[in-house]
């Protein structure tokens, strides 16, 4: 069994990982364990510096060995600290910046067995996927409005990283009632692993990499 620590940043992400991934690496006896990044003595959840996360991470590489280490944090909201961020700007398309940081992420962490991965621009973002999903938990017009964001952008990962208009941001515009941890997992499930792996190109790449690890 090849075992993988996926390091996450909030509740959401954490059941996102045991709902939707764990049962599709299973069967390639690819075991993914996800860790809550820890923010102090007390809390867990959110990345609100560099520091905070580099150590857990480092420390985890260090004392298991004969395990890979991944994450799956947001591109939004990145502490200015973050290794590459404040040359990033250079890098005009999405992708090519996400790319950036990952290699800077990956030279700053410096362990073999680490596989970087940051969300294009944050998890609401692949639920963009199939915005009619929402229609179940809210209304057909909520549904209607998000579907029409979509048809804005090349693919979900393209919605900006815009404190105004966000992925999240759009979502609770038009569906004021939306709550992360419960209505982003149903919807993610309705929707279907194998449909945000075809929409969400970075994030397929991701698990591509992931699913090489049996080889």
């Amino acid at each position: 069994m090849i075992r993988v620590h996926v390091f996450v940043e909030g509740q959401t992400e954490e059941t996102f990982v045991t709902e939707l991934l764990q049962e599709h690496f299973s069967r390639m006896h690819i075991y993914l364990n996800p860790i809550l990044v820890r923010t102090g003595k007390k809390g867990r959840g959110g990345v609100s510096t560099y520091g905070k996360i580099q150590w857990q991470i480092k420390k985890k590489c260090k004392e298991d060995k004969t395990a890979y280490v991944t994450t799956m944090l947001d591109v939004y909201g990145l502490p200015k600290d973050f290794p590459g961020k404040a040359t990033t700007d250079k890098k005009t398309d999405i992708q090519g910046k996400v790319r950036y940081l990952e290699d800077a992420f990956f030279k700053d962490i410096d362990q073999k067995h680490f596989i970087p991965n940051l969300l294009m621009h944050e998890f609401e973002a692949i639920l963009f996927t199939a915005p009619y999903a929402f229609a179940e938990w809210f209304d057909e017009d909520a549904a209607r409005k998000l579907q029409e964001v979509r048809q804005d952008f090349k693919t979900p990962e393209h919605i900006d990283d815009d404190p105004e208009t966000a992925p999240s941001r759009r979502i609770l515009r038009h569906c004021p009632g939306y709550q992360k941890p419960h209505h982003g997992i149903l919807i993610a499930l309705s929707i279907g692993l194998d449909n945000i792996r075809k929409e969400c190109r970075h994030f397929n790449q991701w698990l591509e990499k992931l699913e090489k690890l049996q080889g």
